[in-house]
């Protein structure tokens, strides 16, 4: 049975929101870069660290379920939605200073910007993540890495707002940064702000790194379709792409969904794909893998949504 929206915590965010910020039955298929997903009950974009404490807080009070999104990426909601409240963090808090080879950056701040800041101050570490399709703080949830970069090479700090709407600052030592891996996914706290650390370099030499990620990137994975970006985790001594190619598997579909033509470690939506045609997708690379090299292939898309 579908859970609805508490009426009085709806009233009681209106009193410090803006209309425009809480939407009611939110196609999640809007907010994701797979463009698939069922409705949330009530998305809501917090337009800095205090509104976020007064949701989180109101969330507790009401005792209702929540989700926290940045861009969308890295993600396959469920056909039926998510139930509760989605805080989404995606173009509101997404703030960029510089001071030094210090960056504090609002967590909706997608990678290419920070990147492209980055670069324009001289200051090199960022260039790994010029081209993932996704906001600073998912990359410290997912510790996001590409081109033997790591989101936990750059990060000094965390902000974060806990489930009781208090400010948390952890340390580098103590994000538990790992293989696609952060504390964040755990606590059920939302990322507000991150502090990195960059050093000093060429912005020449920072702009022709950027310049060689985005080619490679472009010439090989799929990104003129919606996808969640990579589909699987890397395998220990193997790659995900190279064992689904070496299985034939480039272009199988299951209804809307695909395993991509151009890189086969990417399943795309070709056109009208539903969570439920993704999933049967992975099972089925998952299955064929298996049986093909003796690898179990894990998901690194996050399924989240009502089951």
């Amino acid at each position: 049975m579908r859970k609805m929206i508490n009426e009085n915590f709806i009233g009681a965010c209106r009193e410090f929101l803006q209309p425009e910020q809480i939407m009611l039955n939110a196609p999640m298929s809007e907010h994701t870069t797979f463009q698939i997903g069922g409705p949330a009950d009530c998305l809501i974009k917090p337009a800095n660290l205090e509104e976020t404490q007064k949701i989180l807080q109101l969330v507790q009070e009401y005792e209702l379920p929540l989700t926290f999104v940045g861009n969308g990426s890295n993600m396959l909601v469920s056909d039926k939605g998510i139930r509760g409240v989605v805080v989404n963090f995606a173009d509101t808090i997404s703030s960029i200073a510089v001071d030094g080879t210090k960056m504090t950056v609002g967590a909706g701040a997608l990678l290419k910007d920070v990147a492209e800041a980055a670069a324009q101050h001289s200051l090199a570490g960022m260039e790994f993540a010029c081209g993932i399709p996704g906001s600073i703080g998912g990359a410290v949830f997912m510790n996001a890495g590409a081109y033997g970069g790591e989101t936990k090479n750059v990060v000094k700090a965390v902000k974060a707002v806990t489930r009781a709407g208090e400010i948390k600052t952890y340390s580098l030592e103590e994000l538990e940064l790992g293989y696609r891996h952060s504390i964040f996914q755990t606590n059920g706290e939302a990322i507000v702000e991150v502090e990195l650390e960059l050093v000093p370099g060429s912005e020449a030499e920072i702009r022709a790194g950027i310049a060689d990620f985005t080619q490679r990137r472009e010439s090989k994975q799929p990104l003129e379709m919606p996808s969640a970006g990579s589909t699987f985790k890397r395998p220990e001594g193997y790659f995900a792409g190279t064992l689904i190619d070496q299985t034939g598997l480039k272009g199988l579909s299951v209804g809307g969904a695909q395993v991509s033509t151009k890189h086969a470690g990417f399943v795309v939506n070709k056109g009208g794909a539903t969570a439920a045609d993704v999933l049967n997708l992975i099972r089925e690379v998952q299955k064929r893998v298996k049986e093909a090299h003796g690898v179990e292939l894990q998901p690194e898309v996050r399924l989240i949504g009502e089951k």
